[in-house]
């Protein structure tokens, strides 16, 4: 009789800093005497109460209601108590039962919303640098850059020897191709032809180094990939073409070779390391250590002193009024990527939401974030004052496992911690990737080859282990070949699961590359792997052409040693999905509902309902016969 139970949560005001509700709940009379009724809110592993009052019967249902008012915050859990004869039941996503399961709780998000255009989408990650040159014109040469003629040329690896510190540190990732905005402007057709509606690029502004996390100046599009307008013509152009941008936001340490650092003097007005007194000293964390000023610096990385998230000074200059995000977004971005997330304060992480809403009403921000956000005792997603989505390393981690090891817990497990724990527009927009320029390439991770460990710790940084090694890692043709076949796989499971799907630039096109800097190869026009291309552009169709699975709910059937099983459900449609992880032909039964002639078959490796190829897969969409 659980099913009969009915509830609805209607908003009846809305305040700046929460929202006023009134619950209706609809009980059968049949299932004994009410004796007491509430909505219970679970706030840190307790109970917040708000009773529900009798209001009146009808032939077959009691109703009870009340009011509360609700704080913003991007997720609530809660449930419904009834006491029936004097016996204790709750109400919630699973049935009525008299025993309490946490992990069946509703939500409710209170002042939190995802733009939809960020939902369900594909995304495509480019690494400037290396994915198009718009022209054969020499790069000007500038201080402590080495410019690879030739596009196809072998990247350098480890530090360069011809540079170094002022303090005689190492240099890194000072060799250069070219890759500039305008490049990307010309490849907008291409990239769109993959599905794909938003553009993540990597940092873009004047900074020291090829992938642009140490920057030098937050104001100037770095003179290798153009100038400011540049930027604006690239959003102008992905606009037109129903595409969105975002930009990488590197707000929690700066270059040291930078206008406001200035280790080299390369700028004209001092910096905080040579001059304490400077004006942006106040950006940097620091100490004195017997006397002496010290500078705080990423992880140890002497080239990215570490700001201040709790500067006024820090804070005002990148989202205050006039900042750096103003700028960027009066040249037409539509949203940010926040590097290190987690290692910037919730106060600053607010001010960037203030900042990005007040220049685009729908503006999206994604974090960097490799744990679960909702455990980690910050605000900045759970108090829906900050981010709106996270990178998902956390399920990537999982769903890999599960092909490369038949890591069957795992899996199931994260899933069941993303669903209960997230909010649902933040699940509908996590960004699920083929790889990042922070980890091996996609099929590199699919190979015999132990590229992580098992004991659930990446290998996503091979150090200084030398070319030679490196290049002894490079794949056979058979190894290659093997690898993809799990990795296509990889990627229609993807297709199917909530959030948006992203490809790191040349994932389509098999690029391949160990750890964090082999990675970062130039795009090989003209040398792609074009069925593998074809097969992102078939991946693309069916995403763009089957809208419900942007927000449609996830319900996993199976997850075992052999395949995967889940469906996709929303009130219109409804999917089933299941992909083989092994090498061997596989069975499995079609529920009835999805069975009939006039379904939908989506199919990798000629599976077919009922059926799955070594590494096959197959999704069903439910027929208009049994809707």
């Amino acid at each position: 009789m659980d099913k009969d139970i009915e509830y609805k949560l209607d908003i009846v005001d809305s305040y700046g800093d929460g929202e006023k509700f009134h619950c209706i709940l609809k009980l059968p009379m049949n299932l004994g005497w009410y004796n007491d009724v509430n909505i219970k809110f679970v706030e840190n592993g307790k109970f917040i109460n708000y009773p529900l009052k009798h209001k009146n019967n009808d032939l077959f249902f009691a109703y009870f209601e009340g009011d509360f008012y609700l704080k913003t915050k991007a997720i609530y859990h809660y449930l419904f108590s009834l006491t029936i004869n004097g016996k204790n039941y709750y109400f919630n996503n699973s049935s009525l039962t008299d025993q309490y399961n946490s992990d069946n709780n509703f939500k409710l998000s209170v002042n939190f919303s995802v733009p939809d255009w960020a939902k369900g989408k594909i995304m495509y990650h480019i690494f400037v640098d290396r994915f198009k040159k718009s022209n054969d014109d020499k790069l000007v040469e500038m201080p402590r850059r080495i410019i690879h003629k030739n596009w196809n040329d072998v990247m350098d690896l480890g530090p360069n020897k011809k540079f170094s510190s002022k303090l005689g540190r190492e240099v890194w990732n000072v060799d250069f191709y070219g890759g500039d905005l305008a490049g990307i402007v010309e490849k907008l057709n291409y990239i769109k032809s993959l599905g794909v509606s938003i553009l993540y690029l990597s940092p873009i502004v004047y900074s020291q180094s090829n992938h642009r996390y140490d920057t030098s100046d937050y104001e100037k599009v770095d003179p290798y990939i153009g100038i400011n307008e540049d930027l604006k013509i690239l959003c102008d152009e992905a606009h037109k073409r129903g595409m969105k941008v975002i930009l990488d936001g590197v707000f929690n340490h700066t270059g040291n070779d930078s206008k406001y650092f200035n280790e080299y003097g390369t700028f004209s007005e001092q910096g905080a390391f040579n001059n304490p007194d400077s004006k942006y000293a106040k950006f940097y964390r620091k100490k004195y250590v017997d006397g002496k000023l010290l500078y705080d610096y990423w992880w140890g990385f002497y080239n990215l002193p570490e700001c201040d998230g709790n500067s006024f000074e820090w804070q005002n200059y990148i989202a205050g009024v006039g900042g750096v995000i103003d700028l960027w977004f009066s040249l037409g971005i539509d949203g940010l990527r926040l590097d290190v997330a987690d290692e910037l304060t919730d106060e600053f992480i607010e001010k960037i939401r203030i900042a990005v809403k007040r220049n685009k009403e729908d503006g999206f921000i994604l974090g960097e974030v490799w744990k679960n956000p909702m455990r980690m005792n910050r605000g900045y997603l759970s108090s829906a004052k900050g981010m709106d989505s996270v990178m998902n390393y956390l399920f990537v981690d999982s769903l890999i496992r599960y092909f490369k090891y038949a890591d069957v817990s795992k899996l199931n497990n994260i899933i069941k911690e993303i669903l209960n724990e997230y909010p649902e527009d933040t699940i509908y927009s996590l960004m699920n990737f083929t790889s990042t320029h922070d980890i091996s390439r996609g099929i590199n991770l699919f190979t015999d080859k132990d590229v992580f460990k098992k004991d659930g710790e990446w290998v996503w940084n091979l150090k200084n282990e030398g070319l030679e090694y490196l290049n002894s890692l490079n794949l056979t043709k058979e190894e290659y070949e093997k690898a993809k076949k799990i990795y296509m796989t990889y990627i229609f499971t993807l297709c199917f699961l909530p959030g948006n799907l992203s490809i790191f630039y040349g994932d389509e096109a098999g690029i391949t590359g160990y750890g964090n800097l082999l990675n970062r190869k130039s795009y090989p026009w003209d040398m792609e792997d074009k069925d593998l291309v074809n097969y992102f552009k078939y991946i693309g169709n069916i995403r763009n052409n089957e809208k419900e699975l942007e927000t449609a709910k996830i319900k996993i059937r199976d997850i075992n040693y052999d395949y995967f099983s889940f469906e996709r459900e929303n009130c219109n449609n409804s999917y089933i999905i299941v992909v083989n992880r092994t090498d061997k032909d596989k069975y499995f039964l079609v529920p009835p509902e999805y069975n009939n002639s006039k379904c939908k078959i989506y199919t990798l490796n000629n599976s077919r309902p009922g059926y799955l190829t070594p590494n096959g897969g197959v999704a069903i969409k439910k027929g208009a016969d049994n809707e």
